[in-house]
């Protein structure tokens, strides 16, 4: 009952006093990357510090016990085993070791959805000019919902892999990942899911979602450090997949005859990592846990509802996000006006917002003859007052076309 409690003014005004760039400026572009806590700040540069006195080796000595609590953590925000996840750079990196690592063959299917994600885009088009594969777009229908009966339809027998980007980068709505999930499990086929903007925005589950593989990042909206973020694969996949690269820490044993994977999903990430920014992570998803992600998703929906019906209501406005379930990404257009532009003047009042490009989200944007967006994200310690102030601003804008 307590997870989905709403949020008190009290509690809004903490939390924003515990993250100290809410005072300089508003911020809507947390699907690029969020403000964080005071508190994550501070694990990093206190564990930089204490490299700059005592040598990198000999503190992460010390803090061993503090980053193997880093996969604790993760595995606690998904609901998986702490032998299923791996700390890597980004989505990008989490997502190209899962998907490089299925073996694919000339004629085998990849099925997607239309609010794919650009590097995943590339990732494909690779691997159909590499191994000769085939790419199969699912469209959402026409309210911009994604259709699970052409998902069915499309999975033949030469179908290994199905891969969607939960929520995409230049649109509000969400693609149905469980009951993909559910349709993945039926047929026997891979399931990857792209968690990029969920992680911190969403409460999921894994195994409600039934995905074998998800990638994810730490600067979204979970309020990591930049250059963090994380791979899960669920265990009866991992032998099923090939490693891309492989150094001392991605082994059991070696001798000079042949070596031995690693047990578990650290087989896929590298000794070398930014430890400073790995303890980040961890305090940024102890931070969300704390606050509760299920609380975090009432507040985000609401705040979003309310922005997107506020900007409805301001004259020469489009919003472009469709479907039944929309999340804390809204993006819309200025008739007359650059979607930079009106970035450009927004970041002049001192509000952040950002320009979804077409490359970013090609399939969805190429259907919809869009070219940019705005892209104005939310998070829980947005404010009310920070929606109208950017309401207010847009419509002042377009009084100046």
């Amino acid at each position: 009952m307590m997870e989905t409690a709403p949020f008190s003014e009290q509690e809004i005004q903490r939390l924003r006093s515990e993250t100290r760039g809410t005072t300089g400026r508003i911020h809507f572009n947390n699907a690029g990357a969020s403000l964080p806590p005071d508190v994550v700040v501070e694990a990093v540069v206190k564990y930089l510090n204490e490299e700059a006195l005592h040598g990198g080796y000999e503190v992460e000595a010390r803090y061993k016990e503090a980053l193997e609590n880093v996969y604790a953590l993760i595995a606690r925000l998904i609901g998986s085993g702490t032998d299923e996840v791996c700390v890597v750079e980004n989505a990008s990196t989490a997502w190209g070791i899962a998907f490089h690592g299925v073996d694919l063959h000339p004629g085998d299917v990849v099925i997607t959805s239309e609010m794919e994600y650009v590097t995943n885009i590339i990732g494909f088009l690779n691997a159909r000019e590499q191994h000769g594969i085939e790419v199969k777009v699912i469209p959402n229908d026409e309210r911009g919902n994604f259709s699970l009966p052409a998902l069915e339809r499309t999975i033949c027998p030469r179908t290994r892999l199905i891969a969607v980007t939960h929520i995409a980068s230049t649109t509000g709505g969400m693609i149905p990942i469980a009951e993909i999930g559910q349709i993945a499990r039926k047929h026997g086929v891979l399931y990857l899911v792209d968690a990029c903007q969920t992680a911190g925005q969403v409460p999921i589950d894994v195994n409600e979602v039934g995905c074998d593989m998800l990638s994810a990042t730490g600067r979204k909206f979970l309020r990591a450090p930049r250059g963090t973020g994380f791979l899960y694969v669920r265990k009866e996949v991992q032998d099923r997949l090939r490693l891309l690269f492989m150094d001392g820490h991605s082994i059991a044993s070696i001798s000079q005859e042949g070596f031995q994977a690693r047990a578990d999903a650290r087989r896929f990430e590298l000794y070398e990592k930014n430890r400073g920014v790995m303890l980040g992570l961890g305090a940024a998803i102890d931070y969300a846990l704390q606050v509760g992600v299920g609380r975090i998703w009432r507040r985000v929906q609401e705040l979003a509802g309310s922005m997107r019906r506020q900007l409805r209501k301001v004259g020469g406005v489009v919003v472009h996000d469709q479907g039944e379930q929309l999340c804390g990404i809204v993006t819309f257009s200025v008739n007359g006006m650059d979607a930079t532009a009106v970035k450009s003047a927004l970041a002049e009042r001192r509000i952040n917002v950002s320009v979804g490009n077409a490359h970013s989200t090609l399939y969805f944007m190429d259907k919809h003859h869009l070219t940019s967006v705005v892209r104005a994200s939310v998070h829980y310690y947005n404010t009310e007052e920070e929606i109208g102030a950017l309401c207010e601003s847009v419509a002042s804008l377009y009084q100046t076309v």
